[in-house]
């Protein structure tokens, strides 16, 4: 059943009955070709939605959650549009796309590869704490596509070794996450610097629920369809859930050999509140047998990546983390996600359990919960508006039965009890002396009274 790139929203939602392929979209069968070489043969509901509308040379304001396929539904229509139109301008960029983080920028990135590899479209990536000077030569070779961070491309644009006059599409990945972290002022100056009415810009956020992105759209979007396909707090129905009470770290550390060391556990992403329990924890599962790799924000750039790399490679079973990583790892291969500690924000364990069940693919999301993780359960459950119930492991129950809350009696006045005492006799009142006649004036000898002088009659 084949439509064009043009088909409205409406239709789509009537004809969802039916298995809908990529070139139903729009989407040319080469592209299709190469997504089935990854194993990627339907589109989710955002590319379902946001693939034709931007083929159709919409802007787009989009919120999809984590984990919905919300990449390709980007980078397909942008790598189809430098495939078959005509560019504005030989030197500049075609396509650049803004990520919150490198984290997130390298998958974009990675994805870009291999939707581009056999072709002879360009792609580069611009990251901080990444070498200036490459990153110009990079940009000498007139790529069709830039794929950057806020921070160094708007070095690039202020050293004047990137224009953006030429522009055609210009697409924000997580602006919930871009404007969270501060870059405000960098996204205004992209946007000046991009200003033509040929330009085309997609946005998509995990919430449009979010004062700063709201306005953002204003000023970056021209008469944008809207598609809301999720709320942030929404379930991913791919995912199962399921949480364990545990009583202490050794009960923590027990509880995660026994499910690593089940059959369907495949690539597994572990999350611990600090740092430091990130190492540790590699340390004692390396020791155990078990193949583990420790991800740190103080590791430098070159190194997480090589990580990443090696771990998307599936070089390691394991990749230990904080949240540095709940965004943009976009793996396939991820069966499990499990929560060693509970994240302090709510908003943080979506993000974490959406490294997982990803693209229809179904996933696990365990999650341990000891008494140093009981406020941010409540938390979590709250947000969520679920009551997140609680299994338990034959042999490994826990004693920890939750905290529960202190209930407030009200204080009840207290009444004063007075002693009787006796009636007090009152006073009389002492008779009041008549008061003295007030006496005359006294003339000077003080002898008799004084007279007034008459007034003079007036005439």
């Amino acid at each position: 059943m084949g439509y064009n790139a043009r088909i409205n929203l409406q239709d789509l939602l009537i004809l969802e009955k039916y298995t809908l392929h990529f070139t139903d979209l729009g989407i040319d069968t080469r592209l299709e070709t190469q997504l089935a070489h990854q194993g990627i043969t339907q589109p989710t509901d955002i590319q379902a939605h946001a693939v034709p509308t931007a083929l159709a040379g919409h802007d787009i304001f989009a919120q999809s959650k984590t984990g919905s396929g919300k990449t390709l539904a980007f980078l397909l229509p942008a790598v189809q549009r430098v495939m078959k139109q005509k560019a504005l301008s030989k030197r500049d960029p075609r396509v650049l796309i803004v990520a919150p983080t490198r984290e997130l920028a390298t998958q974009v990135f990675t994805q870009l590869r291999l939707l581009i590899a056999g072709t002879n479209i360009k792609a580069v990536k611009i990251l901080g704490g990444e070498n200036f000077n490459d990153q110009i030569k990079a940009l000498r070779n007139d790529p069709h596509f830039v794929v950057a961070t806020p921070g160094r491309l708007a070095d690039h644009l202020k050293q004047r070794s990137l224009q953006l006059s030429g522009l055609e599409l210009l697409i924000f990945d997580e602006a919930d996450r871009i404007l969270d972290l501060g870059f405000t002022d960098q996204l205004k100056l992209i946007n000046e610097l991009a200003d033509h009415r040929l330009r085309q810009t997609l946005l998509f956020s995990a919430t449009l629920d979010h004062a700063q992105v709201d306005a953002l759209s204003r000023n970056l979007l021209k008469k944008p369809k809207q598609i809301m396909l999720s709320a942030a707090n929404e379930q991913h129905s791919d995912i199962k859930q399921t949480l364990y009470l545990a009583d202490h770290l050794d009960h923590k550390e027990a509880l995660l050999e026994h499910f690593l060391n089940k059959d369907n556990v495949g690539q597994c992403i572990i999350f611990t509140a600090t740092r430091a329990d990130t190492s540790r924890l590699s340390e004692a599962l390396n020791c155990k047998g078990f193949k583990s790799v420790a991800l740190a924000g103080d590791l430098t750039q070159s190194k997480r990546l090589d990580i990443m790399d090696a771990f998307s490679r599936e070089n390691f079973k394991i990749l230990i983390t904080t949240d540095v990583a709940s965004r943009g790892l976009d793996l396939l291969s991820v069966t499990h996600v499990i929560n060693f500690d509970l994240p302090k924000h709510a908003e943080e364990y979506v993000h974490r359990i959406g490294r997982t069940g990803r693209a229809g693919f179904k996933g696990n999301a365990l999650s341990f919960v000891g008494p140093k993780d009981w406020a941010s359960y409540l938390a979590i459950k709250s947000f969520l508006n679920d009551e997140l119930s609680f299994a338990v492991v034959d042999g490994l129950k826990a004693k920890f039965k939750g905290i529960k809350e202190k209930k407030v009696t009200p204080v009840k006045p207290i009444k004063k009890v007075v002693a009787d005492k006796k009636p007090q006799q009152k006073r009389k009142a002492k008779p009041k002396k008549p008061a003295a006649p007030i006496k005359a004036p006294l003339n000077i000898d003080g002898d008799t009274p004084m007279r007034r002088k008459k007034k003079p009659e007036q005439e």
